[in-house]
């Protein structure tokens, strides 16, 4: 939390995109009546006071915005620059940033101050949603947001690690999508990676099952089932390769069982890591088959994966030292 009182000036922060506007914009003194107390008559408000100059800020805001994103127009935000807009803060007696809170009904109802993590941002939306449901508050007037800004946002989550807001983005853009939409079947394959990242097989392959038979080429689609192959693996040991592995390194073939095994488990990272050893020691080691399995990774976690694009550059590096 930074106070206010002191601070110096800064950059101005990021705008919301247009597919955004409906649900998170920026407000000043002269709109905050109808983008905030008018508008939470209709639907809960989040206002966000922030200030280019605070740390926390560049954290927590990003973490809300995805947060709104993924609820679907159930809750909207509004973010209040304190620098741009000193006399509302002092109406409202922000005394510092970050400092969020939640309108319903034309009032504040709830609010804290300085960064929270994402768990406790998902709590606190839930009971501004809650308390609209009491008074009868029927949510946004929206379809909700753009499909592929929320898809953009449900990827970033995903990579993020944050694997329920990807899985509510994902699922939402298939619901609100007709089934031979292409960024409905893109939202189903992440959906399906969402359940293999915490090892639900089984419920990955039933939804990968409903892209219909012409999407099964798209690069999400085949990305994601090709994931699910590997996920599925031999069923090999995990504690058991590792330990053969680490017994003798020059074992190539207890290497490469050892990241067949690392691709079984989710370690996709590490397993790669593994099998750039073997090719750094022997390069064609088993007709190459060292280099195919990181072929295989790098289809199952797609072209733009961060996970990808590192073990990439590591090949580079070795092949061509």
């Amino acid at each position: 939390m930074t106070d206010i009182i002191g601070a110096g000036n800064g950059a101005p922060a990021d705008t919301p995109t247009t597919g955004q506007a409906d649900l998170i914009k920026d407000a000043t003194i002269e709109s905050f009546a109808d983008d905030v107390m008018k508008a939470s008559q209709e639907v809960p408000v989040i206002v966000d006071f922030w200030a280019p100059w605070c740390g926390p800020c560049k954290t927590l805001g990003p973490m809300l915005e995805k947060a709104v994103t993924a609820l679907n127009g159930k809750v909207k935000m509004v973010k209040v620059d304190i620098d741009q807009n000193q006399m509302l803060a002092q109406q409202l007696r922000i005394q510092s940033v970050p400092t969020v809170m939640a309108f319903v009904g034309g009032r504040p109802v709830d609010g804290f101050a300085g960064a929270i993590p994402e768990s406790e941002i998902s709590s606190f939306l839930q009971r501004a949603i809650q308390m609209g449901e009491q008074m009868g508050l029927g949510g946004a007037p929206t379809d909700g947001p753009d499909p592929e800004e929320a898809l953009t946002v449900a990827d970033q989550s995903f990579n993020d690690g944050d694997l329920n807001t990807a899985a509510q983005l994902y699922g939402g853009v298939a619901e609100m999508l007709e089934e031979d939409d292409k960024l409905r079947s893109r939202a189903l394959a992440g959906l399906a990676r969402c359940y293999m990242a915490s090892g639900n097989l089984d419920q990955a392959r039933q939804i990968l099952d409903q892209v219909p038979a012409a999407h099964a080429g798209e690069q999400a689609v085949a990305s994601a089932k090709a994931a699910l192959d590997l996920s599925a693996g031999d069923g090999a040991d995990l504690a058991e390769a590792q330990s053969r592995a680490e017994a003798d390194p020059d074992d190539l073939q207890a290497q490469y069982d050892y990241a067949v095994a690392q691709i079984g488990a989710g370690q996709m990272e590490e397993a790669g890591d593994t099998l750039l050893g073997i090719i750094a020691r022997e390069r064609d080691w088993n007709e190459d088959a060292a280099r195919k399995k990181l072929i295989t990774i790098f289809d199952a976690l797609g072209a733009t994966n961060p996970v990808t694009l590192k073990i990439r550059r590591k090949l580079s590096s070795i092949l061509f030292s």
